[in-house]
């Protein structure tokens, strides 16, 4: 029993005193990660549309200019589109985000990000059938977020963050004063390597 108390005690001291996450101009961090998303349409005519949950994935990258602020972009899978009753409108887009990224807290293990994300889509179908001429296929919209870095060693951390999406631009090729745009969030984990 004494060996398992101490064992413990030393586990608490060394996470304590895991070293800050401050970092130094020039660094980069590699993010891949794997998250949950609900995403939904804004405009017109959307009322009866519920929102389609799924899986996103992607690889993000941080590059520090200082301390507290960094430059975050990479490339993101994510699920758009809507339910509606008894089929989906999957639109799936490749999306860029390019967000700055201010790391705060003593240790800089909080961040909030806010920045611009153009999206290529990739995929657009209803129950199995293509509709992808229907709809544009470059969208832009505003992203934002914020996340926690928990710190495992000097080079690897896990994150946990909240993403935000808001599209800015009608993502309908034909719109005559019709216009619907993609929203929605992800919650996400993943692996923070710094190089």
């Amino acid at each position: 029993m004494r060996n398992i108390m101490l064992f413990i005690a030393v586990a608490v001291f060394s996470l304590s005193n895991v070293s800050a996450q401050e970092r130094d101009k020039g660094v980069i961090e590699i993010i891949p990660y794997l998250g949950y998303s609900s995403f939904f349409l804004n405009g017109d005519e959307v009322e009866q549309l519920d929102s389609r949950a799924s899986l996103s994935f992607g690889v993000k990258g941080d590059y520090y200019f200082n301390d507290r602020w960094s430059l975050r972009s990479g490339l993101t899978y994510d699920a758009m589109g809507a339910s509606v009753p008894k089929s989906d409108l999957k639109l799936d887009y490749l999306n860029i985000p390019v967000n700055v990224n201010w790391h705060f807290g003593s240790t800089r293990k909080w961040n909030l990000n806010f920045g611009v994300t153009p999206g290529f889509l990739m995929k657009a179908d209803i129950d199995g059938d293509d509709v992808k001429d229907f709809y544009k296929s470059f969208q832009l919209g505003i992203s934002y977020g914020i996340g926690y870095k928990l710190e495992i060693s000097e080079s690897f951390s896990l994150l946990f963050d909240s993403q935000g999406f808001f599209g800015v631009t009608n993502i309908l090729e034909e719109s005559d004063n019709f216009t619907r745009l993609n929203a929605g969030s992800n919650l996400n984990i993943g692996g923070v390597f710094t190089f």
